[in-house]
């Protein structure tokens, strides 16, 4: 059985996520304790289920460090597992709630401590939960959505669930320095040092995907130089990344605005790449 496990923060998009897959065909169980996980999935693999989905969240917090244990023992059945686990900045989750005027989930079970009869602010429940979930966040893949429409995240989740079974899937997420380093990335490289296309009028309202902003770094002898030495290092390493199990390794590429030099940076590496490998491309600022 393929079986997905979204975690995470809550306003992160959890239930957009998990919206995503059950519209794909996924079995879909939302805030399932973890000690049920394995007796489910028995249960869904009688009756035929392929693919399915479940959502586990700081309500079951007491069981998050078991979630390991019951992952591995599901891969050695034989099940396809894969944990995605969904983040975003503080101040983004508070704007979030805001808007919705929803509680936090954990504003009714938790108390300050110093006073019983107190419920938690919205920022102390955020970073309680943050330590609660906190035992899940190594297991699979990280996905920031600070700063990301529901549709943007919509499609990334669809990228997700469509990639094949891989050692390691190898993802290029390209982004604006100016709107902040995302907080899913495992490496960062900075190509503001380029040529910016930004001040030519033509280039301007394009981006890196566009064949004359292309043309235009293909000329630059800087940043062909630049995307060797990106490659060589990825080229280096990667092995070391797969030897270590790892899933998914995600390189960020950032540059003033995410418009044109991140964003060809991530196409060229990601073209040579797909050559041999499982990559997924990723550009925040929604190009």
């Amino acid at each position: 059985m393929r079986i997905l496990l979204i975690s995470g923060i809550s306003g992160s998009g959890k239930s957009v996520a998990l919206n995503v897959v059950e519209d794909a065909g996924y079995y879909c169980v939302d805030n399932l304790p973890p000690s049920l996980l394995i007796d489910l999935v028995k249960t869904l693999e009688s009756e035929g289920i392929k693919n399915a989905a479940m959502a586990i969240d700081s309500r079951s917090a007491h069981q998050l460090q078991s979630v390991a244990d019951t992952v591995e023992k599901l891969r050695q059945l034989g099940h396809e597992v894969k944990i995605l686990f969904l983040t975003a900045s503080s101040e983004t989750l508070i704007a979030r709630f805001s808007e919705t005027r929803r509680s936090h989930p954990l504003s009714h079970l938790l108390q300050a401590p110093n006073l019983p009869c107190t419920p938690l602010s919205l920022t102390e429940c955020i970073d309680a939960e943050r330590q609660l979930v906190s035992p899940l966040q190594f297991l699979g893949h990280v996905i920031d959505t600070s700063n990301l429409s529901a549709n943007h995240l919509r499609n990334w989740i669809k990228d997700e669930i469509c990639v094949e079974h891989a050692s390691l899937i190898l993802m290029f997420e390209s982004f604006a320095f100016k709107v902040g380093v995302p907080l899913d990335v495992d490496f960062v490289f900075d190509v503001r040092i380029l040529p910016n296309p930004h001040y030519d009028h033509a280039l301007r309202p394009l981006t890196g995907r566009d064949q004359a902003v292309v043309d235009f770094l293909e000329a630059q002898a800087m940043a062909q130089d630049l995307y060797q030495d990106i490659r060589n290092f990825i080229d280096k390493w990667l092995p070391s990344f797969k030897q270590d199990n790892r899933s998914y390794l995600t390189i960020g590429i950032g540059c003033t605005g995410g418009q044109h030099r991140s964003v060809y940076m991530v196409e060229k590496l990601a073209r040579h790449f797909q050559q041999s490998e499982r990559v997924l491309i990723r550009h925040r600022q929604n190009h």
